[in-house]
């Protein structure tokens, strides 16, 4: 006897008689504007920014210092090795508390606190309990005011980053990354993303202490909270928690970044490679520019998302990677396109040149108005995800500041990008896409690569 069936499968639900259901019609969507904020600046030169999202009992904290080399130096100096070794150390100690103390205070409010750096910016990322906001800032405050930097704690990260560096210079895409870095940056700071080993080794306390002195200023730097709180009552608790943190000078801004100029792709060899990295840039335009909206979209169409040109070409169609994307990366001052994509070595050439091929053909054959109207639901619905949650909402706001944007950017956003026409698109690809705006690197083994990518062309060999 055969057992009554007591479900349907997603298949039996999804059809009907007279075929598939219709898929429902995209509801309204927008960020959500009736968060209530509050911006200003303390007397210390702080910029605050505090934000009211309820959506759990909890705080999000970031606090962004420009952090550029006071000396404004080029990338052969020691600060990206004394700046590591801060933002490794900061947490670790003051003259209050030992680095116990602070996790277990932070712990006891459900709450972290950690530092990073990069060439651009020190940024410290905290949360808690909404009612533990106090103590979150009470102890960024002791760090800011009273690192301490033990000895023992330096060691021991120094250390640590030292073995870390190494293992990261060991991977093809830290390999690819630096050597594009250097191809579109020369010796600008920006390009000195990771120290060097030795050079760490050799950073002393004196050299720390005197850098988180010259440099670690709250003229200049900006924190935005998002949470369960009250934008006023979270600014005045910021004021009084940070009022003791001052400093002569305004934090250092990286200086402006050359323009990035289109020529032939760099080959630098790694020997043994069996597989390779092509890594494209051309200059880009800030979020500011009102034609930004337009390039948002032409980017997801060339390789911004998995249903782009780009991924159907050599990763669905032809098998030639398993990951190819575009996308922009923003600085302070400007903006670059750049396109990943590891391939192995027996296919590298031909993958460069349907890269190639798909940048030339956004051009010539524009994104269809189907194509356009893909990309903008995507673009609208991945920007909706990431600030859903006070952290997501927090570490965009913060980035959008250091643009010279706020939370009225992003909530107009999704309106800029309706009104974006397919005309508008296709104009952007034709002006940001050719393949002559484009240079870059391809790291792989020269032995194998070099015949074909010679015949192919646009590509120098060292």
């Amino acid at each position: 006897m055969t057992a009554a069936k007591t479900h349907r499968s997603a298949d039996e639900i999804g059809r009907t008689e007279a075929g598939p259901r219709p898929l429902p019609e995209l509801g309204s969507q927008k960020v959500a504007a009736e968060l209530s904020t509050v911006d200003t600046t303390l007397p210390n030169g702080l910029r605050v920014i505090a934000v009211r999202r309820a959506t759990v009992p909890m705080v999000e904290v970031r606090l962004r210092v420009p952090f550029a080399d006071p000396a404004g130096t080029s990338v052969g100096s020691q600060h990206a090795a004394v700046a590591e070794i801060l933002a490794n150390t900061v947490l670790t100690g003051t003259e209050k508390r030992s680095r116990v103390q602070i996790d277990t205070e932070l712990a006891l409010v459900g709450g972290e606190l950690d530092a990073v750096v990069d060439p651009e910016r020190l940024s410290f990322t905290g949360n808690a309990l909404a009612s533990g906001l106090g103590t979150v800032l009470e102890v960024l405050a002791d760090v800011l005011t009273g690192a301490s930097y033990p000895a023992e704690e330096l060691e021991r990260e120094g250390a640590r980053l030292v073995e870390r560096i190494t293992i990261a210079r060991s991977q093809p895409s830290v390999i690819a990354r630096e050597a594009l870095q250097k191809v579109l940056y020369g010796d600008h700071p920006y390009a000195k993303e990771m120290p060097e080993a030795d050079e760490v080794a050799a950073v002393t306390r004196d050299d720390v202490v005197a850098l988180h002195a010259k440099a670690l200023l709250p003229r200049g730097s900006v924190l935005v909270v998002v949470g369960d709180v009250e934008p006023a009552d979270a600014v005045a608790q910021i004021g009084e928690a940070l009022a003791a943190w001052q400093g002569d000078g305004e934090a250092v801004q990286l200086p402006p970044l050359p323009q990035v100029s289109g020529g032939d792709l760099v080959l630098v060899h790694r020997a043994g490679a069996v597989q390779s990295q092509i890594r494209l840039a051309a200059q880009a335009i800030p979020r500011t520019d009102e034609r930004y909206p337009a390039l948002q979209l032409a980017n997801l169409v060339y390789g911004g998302f998995f249903s782009s040109r780009l991924v159907e070409n050599i990763r669905e169609d032809k098998g030639y990677t398993y990951s190819a994307r575009s996308h922009p990366e923003f600085t302070v001052h400007g903006a670059t396109l750049l396109i990943d994509a590891d391939t192995a070595s027996d296919v590298t050439a031909a993958a460069l040149l349907e890269t190639r091929y798909e940048l030339a053909r956004l051009g010539l054959v524009p994104p269809s108005e189907s194509e356009v109207d893909t990309a903008r639901s995507y673009a609208v619905g991945t920007l909706l995800t990431s600030t859903s949650s006070q952290g997501g909402l927090a570490s965009f706001l913060v980035n959008l500041v250091a643009l010279g944007l706020g939370l009225d950017w992003l909530v107009a956003h999704p309106q800029r990008l309706a009104a974006v026409t397919p005309e508008q698109v296709a104009a952007a690809a034709l002006e940001f896409f050719a393949p002559g705006n484009f240079t870059g690197v391809l790291v792989g083994d020269a032995e194998l690569l070099k015949p074909k990518l010679a015949a192919l062309g646009g590509v120098s060999f060292q």
